[in-house]
């Protein structure tokens, strides 16, 4: 894919003015094809994520890691940074916030392995890290989402 086609196939990036959704938004998400010939680790750190409660609709707020091995496409950045902020007035709890991320993103990339790590701050005393994976079918990656959940830890 060529810079122009590729630019043309970004519909946010150097787009004049950004629009920010108001609403939870999977369709904002957007990829590109990944030029790397081998496996290699992606990591993401999103420090400014908020979601609402679903009972109190009072804002949460997390950090978000997410880490990937691509297979043939990468996430645009931008189009992440929206997609996230499209969760401000989402109310869900922080597991299943966190869950939708790692689906959505395993649906859009396809990638050979997936983990998605909320860091929410506390709330009445007690902080929450829910974590979520995928892989796909090879038994490398089953093998690698297995030791990392067997293991699992902040990262």
């Amino acid at each position: 894919m060529t810079d122009a086609t590729l630019r043309k196939h970004l519909s946010l990036l150097g787009s004049g003015k950004t629009r920010y959704p108001s609403n939870y938004d999977p369709k904002i998400l957007e990829s590109f094809p990944s030029k790397n010939k081998n496996a290699q680790w992606v990591r993401l750190i999103c420090p400014e994520f908020t979601s609402l409660c679903p009972l109190t609709a009072q804002p949460d707020f997390a950090r978000i890691l997410i880490n990937y091995i691509p297979n043939k496409k990468m996430v645009e950045s931008k189009s992440l940074k929206l997609y996230l902020f499209s969760f401000r007035n989402h109310g869900d709890f922080h597991e299943k916030c966190i869950e939708t991320i790692a689906s959505d993103l395993n649906k859009l990339l396809k990638p050979h392995y997936i983990e998605v790590i909320g860091e929410f701050t506390p709330r009445g005393g007690i902080a929450i890290h829910p974590c979520s994976a995928f892989h796909d079918s090879s038994a490398h990656y089953k093998k690698l989402f297995q030791h990392r959940q067997m293991n699992y830890q902040l990262r």
